[in-house]
């Protein structure tokens, strides 16, 4: 019977270690649980080549969100994509956003530009301006 409850303790001990793991893997890669402090935009590209869901979002190379989605629009055959980003940012409504490389590899992530007008994107808005990936 003592087998059967070392057996336990050392199997809740383990669940008790990988639980801290990955809470603290959570805190250390910035990983956000909940999207409630985010607003969702989009943006059209003609190329969005390297960029797809969970590729980062940047600004002045920080990171303030992520793509959640990529589309192709079958009107206008341009690939749109969703992001979310901190709904602390009022980007002005000329802001723009590109695709830039992360590195020789080929990974991409999406940087936005802060623009000079005083009117703001609302959350749900477009970024007008966007330059696409280049090759």
């Amino acid at each position: 019977m003592s087998e059967n409850a070392t057996e336990v303790l050392t199997g809740a001990g383990v669940l008790a270690v990988a639980a801290g793991f990955l809470i603290y893997l959570a805190q250390v890669g910035g990983l956000n649980l909940s999207a409630s402090d985010m607003d969702t935009y989009t943006a059209s590209f003609r190329s969005a080549e390297g960029v797809g869901v969970g590729t980062d979002v940047r600004l002045a190379g920080v990171k303030v969100g992520s793509v959640v989605s990529q589309d192709l629009d079958p009107e206008t055959y341009r690939a749109t994509i969703t992001m979310r980003i901190s709904e602390t940012l009022e980007l002005p409504s000329d802001s723009s956003v590109r695709i830039i490389p992360d590195s020789l590899l080929g990974q991409n992530y999406v940087e936005i530009g802060i623009g000079g007008e005083e009117d703001i994107i609302l959350a749900g808005g477009h970024f007008q301006h966007t330059q696409g990936a280049i090759n």
